[in-house]
């Protein structure tokens, strides 16, 4: 066993411990999948313990483990499709009134994640921020029509904070190819992106109050009134979709109407305000339907992301059924 300044491999548990919300929310940012990015993790400190013996700690722990990590997300990506949102795949639909369309079975979603993955991300204030921008879901959409490994530069060089020479080293390129790479990575990305006009938070509280108001009261106007008028609604595992207010409201109000007066949880996912909305079953219990992940601006609530899949939604600190209505 070679000897290293990190201890032996007995100590290896103790000392990687530290990184691994770090390499799932990296992970997270490459896959589009909280799932994967554990399982990969896992899978990463398996092979990182058993070849611990062989680390000579000519780099950290800490970049050895990125290195292993990096090279089982791109392997990964190789085998998978990018993983989109509703409005990535096709125009919204024209008329409000139309069936929605189940997604055909395979194809896999971008998945929300709890605030808590995010806090694992950076322990520093001076980074929370920035750090809180890359898992937006906007951002995270943008990311996955990247090629891998330019997803890998961008992520390890713009949001980690890589020198370009470590990235280099991590992903077997050349500094060049990761210049290269940054640049055509940073074409990408959209110059209006959604995080860039925030409220102020008692702008944002007032807008979230009314939203959830509009819910616990089945008031479709309510709801309306409260949207920017270019707004987005998309559903996911659904791929029907739809923009602008007046077509939002023409959608749900129907469905608002059904369901009646909604007990709703409020929540955060991606760093971004979410709802989690429970309507009465048949039998009068209120259960888990949607988590409503919402994007706000000063206009507004200007996109909706609505995660109908319950089971995506097990990370997140919610019941499944209340006992009582909460807010």
């Amino acid at each position: 066993m070679s000897t290293t300044s990190d201890g032996g491999s007995g100590d290896f548990a103790r000392l990687a411990e530290p990184f691994r919300g770090e390499l799932i929310a990296y992970g997270y940012r490459m896959l589009g999948s909280v799932d994967d990015a554990e399982e990969i993790v896992q899978d990463v400190y398996l092979d990182a313990w058993r070849a611990y013996d062989r680390f000579e700690g000519r780099s950290s722990l800490r970049t050895w483990l990125y290195r292993i990590a990096s090279r089982a997300f791109l392997k990964a990506l190789e085998r998978s499709k990018r993983r989109p949102l509703p409005s990535d795949l096709h125009a919204p639909a024209a008329d409000p009134t139309t069936r929605v369309v189940a997604a055909e079975a395979g194809l896999a979603w971008l998945q929300p994640a709890p605030d808590s993955l995010l806090a694992a991300t950076t322990s520093d204030p001076a980074t929370v921020v920035a750090a809180r921008e890359t898992m937006r879901l906007a951002f995270l959409a943008v990311l996955q029509l990247l090629p891998p490994r330019q997803r890998a530069v961008l992520i390890l060089r713009d949001v980690l904070g890589w020198p370009a020479a470590e990235v280099a080293a991590l992903l077997d390129l050349s500094v060049a190819a990761v210049n290269s790479a940054l640049q055509r990575a940073r074409a990408r990305l959209p110059a209006d992106s959604d995080s860039l006009a925030q409220p102020s938070d008692e702008r944002q509280r007032e807008l979230l109050d009314r939203y959830v108001a509009a819910f616990q009261n089945a008031d479709v106007d309510q709801l309306v009134a409260v949207l920017s008028e270019d707004a987005l609604f998309e559903m996911p595992p659904f791929i029907t979709w739809f923009q602008g207010s007046a077509a939002i409201g023409a959608f749900l109000g129907p469905r608002m109407r059904g369901f009646g007066q909604t007990p709703v949880i409020r929540t955060s996912a991606n760093g971004q305000p979410a709802v989690a909305l429970y309507p009465a079953t048949a039998d009068g219990q209120h259960c888990l339907h949607a988590l409503h992940v919402l994007t706000v601006g000063p206009q507004g609530v200007g996109r909706i992301i609505a995660f109908m899949d319950v089971e995506a939604l097990r990370r997140f600190d919610l019941p499944r059924v209340l006992s009582t209505q909460a807010t």
